[in-house]
């Protein structure tokens, strides 16, 4: 009696799905051959080789805020483009550029909540100048501009620096505008040593 029944179940199930099938104008087919299977490997989560993009760093020159021009993979890469920041101006920069920033031990986490940059620095990182802020600051919003990731004539930049028990907010409204032809000319690579 429960073979039956079961039978019966399969059965009305299997006219169930044939009906569904025909009302959606699906016609029954044989196999269809489709070539060679799928080979290789496939990661989701992996993005697409990008080519270096250029990022605009600020250093102090004769105490004015400055782009200078550096070479990172990713531009939308925010906390490499404040980890090559903090590293202070390269060999080549160091004859005019200076940084307020302090050397760091750990590298500094940057998250965006809302339309908000926040800079988490690492350890005892002592509060920062308002010219440091300001670098930090600048190299941001220029750097959200060339990563694509929010035009900067749509969106003011709101940074806050949170350090161990500090935290430091800094608007954008004091970013220079920066055309090309006021970068410096020469782009370090990353792996450039800084001085």
């Amino acid at each position: 009696m429960k073979g039956s029944r079961t039978a019966a179940l399969l059965s009305g199930l299997t006219a169930a799905a044939a009906v569904a099938l025909t009302a959606c104008g699906v016609p029954p087919s044989g196999v269809i051959e489709a070539g060679a299977p799928a080979s290789g490997m496939y990661s989701p989560s992996a993005a697409p080789p990008s080519s270096p993009a250029t990022v605009s760093l600020f250093f102090l020159r004769d105490g004015d805020l400055t782009p200078y021009p550096r070479q990172i993979d990713d531009a939308g890469d925010l906390e490499a483009v404040v980890h090559l920041l903090f590293k202070g101006p390269a060999a080549t920069e160091t004859a005019t550029a200076i940084t307020e920033l302090p050397r760091l031990t750990d590298a500094p986490r940057v998250v965006v909540a809302d339309g908000i940059l926040f800079v988490q620095l690492p350890g005892k990182t002592a509060p920062l100048s308002r010219r440091a802020m300001l670098q930090l600051t600048c190299t941001l919003d220029h750097a959200e501009a060339d990563g694509g990731t929010v035009r900067r004539s749509d969106m003011s930049v709101s940074l806050h620096v949170l350090g161990d028990g500090w935290t430091m907010t800094q608007s954008d409204y004091a970013c220079p505008v920066v055309s090309p032809s006021q970068e410096q000319p020469e782009a370090p690579t990353p792996g450039e040593p800084s001085g």
